[in-house]
């Protein structure tokens, strides 16, 4: 049973239409007292409510019912109901425990989706109270966790929550430092969704320019400016039935925070130059390595669109804060590069093993994984000993000025530098595009190495 609460008693015949049609069942209300009363009910599974119940607009009544509400039933969850300007009045309820906020004039897609995704997560959070954490194997054996490699308690945890809420259609903030897998956890909810049959779109906004933001993301039509010779299809309309994940979205300027803000609003878009709304019934991922509470308490990042990413938040701990699972890790990134570069049967020596748990590694896994490479590249033995991890952070160093370095061996760097190049330009066939990438280099970087050592592509 779904509580609506609204002192318009169009607004609930509307909103119980709408619901009844969708197989809830509707209990409208005139007010805060009646509200009160039907707390009592144990079938009540949400509730509806307007910010305002008098000819006041403060939303002071609203906020005042919803503290109200949480003392007595503080695990019923609640959607606001606000008008688009008081957006900051709707933030002020979900900081106080509102579960969710629709807009006037909403549609109704947006309305049922805002209740299904709510009512999923109160269902899922319910049984997450019920529920221990599970061993890898008993995640591994209820969702698809197979590129997700580690056996952490905190990666445990994450991926429980991950798991549960894959099947809703919950917005999820992603957070965690540059390098540790957050692309990797996205596509996994999307995997293991309802929604794994359609679409799933990375979009990397730190990589579009705010004069194509609109463009980019919404498409537009034909003549719609100077140089649009084609309709465009945006990366949000690509993702309609799937899921769009918005990868390094702390990058975003403000203008294009509005954009986006009001796009997940509306769950509606008009691409450029065209006025014909499209409806999104899409999943939103995001991601960030950045302090978005932070960056709100500066100025700097919309507290509104925060709270619309952040239904549900995963953090990824950094590869030094799980040390036991570098070895496992290493491994998988050694048979990887073993496969690719035809080096059958290596292995990772003991002593390698003991250096990479006592190292930083500031890049995280995608550090490690590409320092493996580089000493299946450099090493000709079966076993890759420290040493060789050494020669590649050295390599690594060289090009990015880290003064963290730890002893080589005899041979000198220059020597053993020139050495895996050669290597890598014999196995890639000279092409230097996949050679850099290998290496870890840029294209001029590796061009100015092979003018050094005098090696040709």
């Amino acid at each position: 049973m779904i509580l609506i609460v609204d002192d318009d008693a169009s607004v609930r015949h509307s909103l119980g239409l709408v619901l009844k049609q969708a197989g809830y069942a509707p209990l409208p209300v005139a007010g805060p007292q009646a509200a009160l009363t039907e707390l009592s009910r144990p079938e009540l599974a949400l509730i509806l409510q307007d910010m305002n119940f008098s000819r006041g607009t403060t939303g002071a009544e609203g906020l005042a019912l919803l503290e109200r509400i949480r003392a007595r039933r503080p695990d019923l969850p609640v959607i606001l109901i606000t008008a688009w300007g008081s957006i900051a009045l709707a933030v002020a309820g979900m900081k106080a425990g509102a579960a969710d906020f629709i807009t006037k004039p909403w549609t109704n897609e947006q309305l049922l989706q805002s209740v299904r995704t709510t009512l999923g997560l109160a269902a899922t959070r319910s049984g997450a109270r019920e529920a221990r954490t599970r061993t890898r194997e008993e995640l591994d054996l209820a969702y698809d966790f197979r590129e997700i490699l580690g056996r952490d308690p905190r990666l445990l945890a994450m991926l429980e929550v991950a798991g549960r809420v894959s099947r809703t259609d919950a917005s999820v903030l992603i957070t965690g430092e540059s390098g540790t897998g957050k692309e990797l956890v996205a596509a996994a909810i999307h995997r293991n969704s309802l929604r794994h049959a359609g679409p799933f779109v990375k979009v990397n906004l730190g990589g579009v320019p705010p004069a194509l933001f609109e463009s980019e993301m919404f498409g537009h039509v034909k003549g719609a400016f100077t140089d649009a010779r084609r309709d465009r299809v945006g990366r949000f309309a690509l993702a309609i039935g799937g899921t769009i994940f918005l990868d390094e979205v702390g990058e975003l300027e403000a203008s294009c925070q509005v954009k986006l803000l009001r796009v997940l609003q509306d769950r509606q878009m008009e691409p450029l130059g065209s006025s014909r709304p499209v409806g999104l019934d899409l999943r939103v991922i995001a991601a960030t390595n950045r302090d978005l509470k932070a960056a709100v308490e500066e100025g700097r990042f919309r507290e509104d669109l925060l709270y619309r990413l952040n239904l549900i938040a995963l953090h990824l701990p950094p590869l030094r804060e799980r040390p036991d699972d570098i070895p496992l890790l290493a491994r998988h990134f050694l048979a990887q590069a073993a496969a690719t570069y035809g080096r059958a049967g290596l292995l990772l020596g003991a002593a390698a093993q003991r250096w990479m748990r006592g190292y930083a590694w500031p890049g995280n896994a995608r550090q490690l994984r590409h320092l493996i490479e580089r000493a299946v590249l450099v090493s000709d033995r079966c076993e890759i000993a420290a040493e060789d991890l050494q020669v590649g952070l050295q390599m690594e160093s060289t090009e990015h000025g880290d003064p963290r370095l730890p002893a080589v061996g005899s041979m000198t760097i220059e020597a053993l530098e020139k050495a895996m190049i050669r290597k890598s330009l014999e196995h890639h066939g000279g092409n230097v595009s996949k050679v850099a990438l290998a290496l870890g280099l840029s294209r001029a970087a590796l061009y100015r190495r092979l003018e050094k050592y005098g090696l040709r592509s």
